[in-house]
């Protein structure tokens, strides 16, 4: 590492610890329900936006702030860390679980453990698993960032059939539970395809194994119809951006690769604003120049700051620092960092919790569960973002969201298999 870099990365490590100690010392108060989050008042508020927040804030982004309402696990997963939790340990190098079957690993973590980062994240990992998923019918928008007032100018639509994930494991709803056959030994399976648009990407598919042993890669297949290719990925290219658009498979949902693969370091907790309860599905997006975010409402959460630097040679960020909401262990952003330290991009979610997606929706549950209205992924170095509507709006009374239904929806084991993709490409 050059000396440049290094004062570079010690300069931004320095910033974040003032962005915690911060909202440790409250120095500056919430904003009460009803006020208007902008450019012209953000300096009022930085204690409670990270520094990707605050970087879209001043470019155009608003939020409308409501007040904090709590978010509990679905039952019967809460059923599943009482029972099964008492007997879980994390492995001495901290790369994977012992004795873990269904449930939150660890209910509680002690601040102080030096284990902290890690048992954090596999808290996450272990709160997102379903039993099965398929998310339909979504599309995305892709382009360069305006100013004073200009929209979004796009450059790429994307609209996006499925994507599913089977869960072999962690199972609490949907029998067999909580494991079904595994031949193939993997956590889960996840595909997407076939991507719709655009016309040169029409019939790509895309398809994924996270295995349970944590040595393992993923198993990664990309299907290119227009070249009758099948390529292979590896679990560094995981954080490249494909097909001129800015998201990264290690980034969907804030992280999504193995926790195996980063050294994780707790950096303490905060008070920060995030979309947990959308009053729109499907999104409803921001004025310009904010249109590349959800124009919803925010709330005050309490947050764990988790850091995370990657094993794998390659990789294209530094390191990302995760934001955990103590309620539900979702991330409402993440803030990604270059290889010289510097804010490169950052991941936003925005949840709704409900019993059904939509009031109209065919499926639901007796209790609220979380949905996405929407996600944006915004690269600041390049001034470009994607965002994406779960489910698109060209699809009236769709509720998009499928969870937890198996054979019922088409969410089988055969679907993700590399032929399947092929199949579904010609």
């Amino acid at each position: 590492m050059t000396f440049k870099a290094f004062m570079r990365l010690a300069i931004a490590a320095a910033v974040l610890a003032a962005f915690i100690a911060a909202g440790a010392q409250a120095a500056q108060t919430l904003p009460p329900a009803g006020t208007v989050v902008d450019r012209t008042n953000m300096h009022n508020y930085t204690d409670f936006l990270g520094p990707g927040m605050q970087w879209v804030v001043e470019r155009g982004v608003k939020l409308r702030i409501v007040d904090y309402k709590k978010v509990e696990h679905p039952p019967p997963y809460l059923e599943a860390t009482e029972k099964y939790s008492a007997q879980v340990q994390l492995a001495e190098d901290e790369t994977h679980l012992l004795n873990h079957v269904a449930g939150l690993p660890f209910p509680t973590v002690d601040p102080n453990d030096p284990s902290a980062g890690a048992k954090h994240m596999f808290n996450f990992n272990a709160s997102i698993a379903l039993d099965d998923l398929d998310l339909r019918n979504f599309d995305c928008d892709t382009g360069a960032l305006g100013r004073n007032g200009d929209p979004v100018r796009v450059e790429r639509h994307f609209l996006l059939d499925h994507i599913r994930r089977l869960y072999f494991v962690e199972r609490t709803q949907v029998d067999p539970k909580p494991a079904m056959e595994n031949q193939d030994e993997a956590r889960y399976k996840e595909a997407l395809y076939p991507i719709i648009e655009p016309f040169d990407l029409k019939g790509t598919g895309f398809t994924s194994n996270r295995y349970l042993d944590h040595t393992r890669q993923d198993d990664s297949w990309l299907y290119l119809p227009q070249l009758r290719r099948v390529r292979r990925l590896s679990s560094a290219q995981r954080s490249d951006a494909l097909f001129g658009q800015d998201t990264d498979q290690d980034s969907y949902a804030g992280y999504a690769g193995n926790p195996a693969w980063m050294t994780w370091k707790y950096l303490g907790e905060k008070t920060l604003l995030g979309s947990f309860h959308a009053e729109n599905l499907p999104v409803k997006w921001g004025e310009p120049s904010g249109d590349f975010m959800h124009a919803d409402v925010w709330e005050p959460r309490q947050v764990w700051v988790v850091q995370g630097v990657s094993k794998l040679p390659q990789y294209a960020y530094s390191k990302r620092v995760i934001y955990l909401d103590q309620d539900s262990y979702r991330i409402p952003y993440t803030d990604i960092y270059d290889q010289a330290g510097e804010l490169w991009k950052m991941w936003v979610n925005e949840f709704k919790y409900a019993r059904k997606p939509i009031p109209e929706a065919e499926y639901g549950f007796d209790w609220d569960v979380s949905y996405n209205p929407s996600i944006s992924m915004v690269d600041m170095q390049l001034e470009h973002a994607t965002f994406c509507a779960l489910p698109s709006h060209r699809f009236p009374n769709e509720q998009g969201w499928y969870i937890n239904l198996g054979d019922r929806e088409g969410t089988t084991e055969e679907f993700f298999a590399l032929s399947s993709i092929i199949a579904a490409g010609r």
